[in-house]
């Protein structure tokens, strides 16, 4: 019988999805190479693989038999997903075209092999099309005032909680995120807030009414659920949804992942008022391995009382999630400041999610592990932190938490 390869639930599944991957049609306890690879909407290359041995009867479950070396070792059922790593240095996967998928390639070669000993053909091969949108998910640009995005709306005749979805500083409008918590039943905005449309291109002070303009837009859409809203934010979107929970109180649920006690490297001005001077850094203490890549985490410079946002009037309930091993910033440091403020000031709406070996970019599920890329803010390479399995165990933890701390606290 030939080899063959199933995949469950079938070929076709969304992103955060896990998939079983099974083998059969091996010889008993033959000794065979997984391999993964994809390539990006840029055409980059991102590849991995695993050294299995087939059971007696010849087959192989993913979801059971341990990888025995490669990419990652012992039983995960999503390590050929997780431990993709680009051919091209530095390159992390990001997703723009949310309305198209990802085709995962999973091929199996006999015998242990690097992938430069791959032969040309496999003895089994299938293709997963991982998908951003289910059917039905609604993608309408955003152009609202001062407000630019895609707002992402379940099907259904709802209305749904209502979230606002932000990344980190690299510009652009990032959208996998926001489609994603979309398929699982909340309108979710996707929020530019720098190098987007008309946008700037730079800031000095971002205007926090900008923020509450994209809020009072999501609030009275026929499909979201009031009264309040909920926020998410990645590395600098974090410390712009801690502001946004601290200054505007129709944001009752804030998860803030990787985040600044401060408006990082930013002021933040609202209602012509300056409410953070921004937390700067001293870009000499930056420091640059042989491999070419940039060590930042010592770069931020002591937290001053005029940077802090003062956290303790915020009325709604926050997430803090943390990767222990962060190298961008001592993220950490920073969420163990934020609550021992608000402890300080009587309060306790606060909940905490810390993961050892986890580093900075905590994305959805299954997102492949990134340990270094291009920081566009410092020109260079970057270290990120963590550990493939530990940051990629926190990735597939938190993602089912976060949607039921938003649907808890936004259906009340």
């Amino acid at each position: 019988m030939a080899a063959s390869v199933r995949l469950q639930p079938g070929p076709e599944c969304l992103f955060d999805e896990p998939l079983q991957v099974r083998v059969s049609g091996l010889s008993p306890l033959q000794q065979v190479t997984m391999k993964a690879w994809l390539s990006d909407e840029k055409g980059q290359l991102f590849h991995s693989l695993a050294f299995y041995r087939a059971d007696g009867q010849g087959e192989l479950d993913l979801d059971h038999s341990p990888s025995l070396g490669g990419h990652y070792t012992g039983t995960q059922p999503m390590g050929l997903f997780w431990s993709l790593s680009p051919r091209t240095p530095f390159t992390r996967l990001v997703k723009r075209d949310v309305a198209t998928s990802l085709a995962v390639h999973i091929e199996v070669f006999d015998g242990h092999r690097s992938l430069d000993q791959l032969p040309v053909q496999p003895l089994a091969a299938s293709i997963n099309q991982r998908w951003f949108m289910k059917a039905g998910v609604s993608r309408i640009p955003v152009r609202e005032g001062r407000v630019r995005g895609t707002l992402f709306i379940p099907p259904g005749n709802g209305p749904f909680p209502g979230v606002i979805s932000m990344n980190e500083i690299q510009g652009g409008l990032s959208e996998y995120r926001a489609s994603l918590l979309a398929n699982h039943g909340f309108t979710t905005l996707a929020l530019a807030y720098l190098c987007y449309d008309d946008l700037p291109e730079d800031v000095i002070n971002f205007d926090l009414g900008y923020f509450e303009e994209a809020v009072n837009f999501l609030r009275q859409h026929p499909k979201v659920k009031g009264p309040g809203i909920g926020a998410v934010g990645l590395s600098k979107g974090a410390d712009l949804v801690l502001s946004m929970a601290t200054f505007l109180p129709d944001v009752r649920a804030a998860v803030v992942i990787n985040g600044c006690t401060t408006s990082a490297i930013y002021g933040l001005c609202f209602k012509d008022k300056l409410i953070s001077t921004g937390l700067g850094y001293t870009i000499s203490r930056m420091q640059i391995a042989d491999s070419g890549v940039a060590d930042i985490f010592e770069i931020i410079n002591e937290v001053n009382e005029d940077s802090i946002i003062p956290i303790e009037n915020a009325e709604g309930t926050i997430l803090f999630i943390v990767g222990e091993d962060d190298k961008n910033w001592n993220s950490k440091f920073f969420a163990g400041e934020t609550i021992k403020r608000l402890k300080e000031h009587g309060k306790d709406n606060f909940e905490i999610l810390s993961y050892p070996g986890a580093g900075h970019y905590l994305e959805p599920p299954f997102f492949p592990f990134c340990y270094a890329s291009y920081h566009s803010v410092i020109g260079a390479p970057t270290r990120w932190g963590g550990n493939a399995k530990a940051h990629s165990f926190a990735q597939e933890d938190l993602w089912s938490k976060v949607q039921a701390f938003l649907k808890r606290i936004l259906n009340q």
